[in-house]
């Protein structure tokens, strides 16, 4: 019999830090910085009550070795912070991406570049995109855009960083941090997680283990590139998520992520009482981008308006689905005195674009 939902209100930054707990993570180490202080506030209460460890680091450095040490034998380990905070992190999400190790992050943006400030921003898309970090790795990188998805995506981060020994990352931002919505807290469907032969620990009737990222061999290094390599393949093939909204008879589609797919998706329908056929093309994976199913839009779509509260980032994955298929446009605001564009501002957009 399948369990009836338990509706809670709840905060967007605290529906991370429960599922995190719910999810078997048992050591969190941090840093503050506003927006997303109400992970570490809750997990430093509600950790060590189920035997978990709750540590606030020297600094962000710090925290994201911390969470590398867990993560070798084989404890889940999250931590978390916002833009400048990651960027600090970055040289230990490049080791754990190379020593192949799970590990979360989370990110509950704030404006930028700089110290900037903590009104509602995506100027993080390039650094969780990216990589952020030196060399040859990718991570898992989900995005948000309710409660609820903070509650879900959370599960899905720690199982993807298991199943595929790789970092992934929470990408939200610091309204979606701040909201609270109702969400339905049962534990979501958990994916197949191999077994974790590959972690430290006392080596006694067995040969000896070592992570390392540091390959020094005639062409060691080489092959283990190419081995992430392959692996990072069988992520785009495997992992991709999206959401569509209104785009079967699309002839313009709106493309965003996070607080922005919650404001566009309101002016679509408001275009749509126009009489303008406008849909809504969401990414849940920012990476791993779903180049193909916006490609196959693009065979009946002649429009594409991203919709982003930056200088213009995640079009550039956009012009890699699409290339000269359709036409691509671009709506950027960058932060402003904490303001969001509002719908009606976003259907001006459509309007314009629409009739060009």
């Amino acid at each position: 019999m399948e369990e009836a939902p338990k509706r809670e209100l709840i905060k967007g930054n605290v529906a991370i830090a429960r599922a995190a707990i719910e999810a078997g993570c048992r050591f969190y180490f941090g840093y503050p910085i506003t927006p997303q202080n109400d992970i570490p506030e809750y997990l430093a209460k509600h950790l060590p009550l189920v035997g978990g460890t709750f540590l606030q680091a020297e600094s962000e450095i710090a925290s994201i070795n911390m969470c590398l040490g867990v993560a070798a034998t084989g404890g889940r380990a999250m931590t978390s912070s916002s833009g400048p905070g990651l960027s600090l992190k970055q040289e230990g999400l490049s080791y754990c991406a190379g020593d192949e190790l799970p590990v979360v992050a989370v990110n509950v943006m704030r404006s930028g570049p700089g110290l900037g400030g903590i009104s509602p921003s995506q100027g993080d898309y390039y650094q969780a995109t990216r990589g952020g970090g030196h060399g040859d790795y990718r991570m898992i990188a989900l995005a948000p855009n309710c409660a609820q998805e903070m509650w879900d995506l959370t599960f899905l981060a720690f199982d993807l960083a298991d199943k595929y020994r790789n970092p992934a990352q929470i990408l939200a931002d610091a309204v979606l941090g701040q909201t609270s919505e109702v969400v339905d807290t049962r534990k979501p469907p958990g994916i197949d997680i191999p077994p974790k032969e590959y972690i430290v620990g006392s080596c006694k009737g067995r040969e000896k283990r070592v992570i390392k990222s540091l390959f020094l061999g005639e062409r060691e290094l080489e092959k283990h590139c190419f081995n992430l390599g392959e692996k990072y393949k069988q992520i785009e093939a495997d992992e991709v998520r999206w959401e569509e909204y209104l785009t079967e008879d699309a002839e313009i589609v709106l493309v965003a992520f996070g607080i922005a797919s919650r404001i566009s998706r309101t002016a679509v329908d408001r275009a749509r009482e126009k009489g303008i056929k406008a849909g809504l093309f969401r990414p849940i994976t920012i990476w791993p981008y779903p180049y193909g199913q916006m490609r196959k839009l693009a065979d009946k779509t002649e429009k594409f308006l991203s919709v982003e509260l930056n200088l213009g980032q995640m079009v550039d994955d956009i012009r890699i689905a699409v290339g000269d298929k359709a036409q691509i446009y671009l709506y950027a605001r960058p932060p402003g005195a904490g303001a969001l564009p509002y719908a009606d501002e976003v259907l001006e957009q459509i309007e314009k674009y629409a009739g060009d």
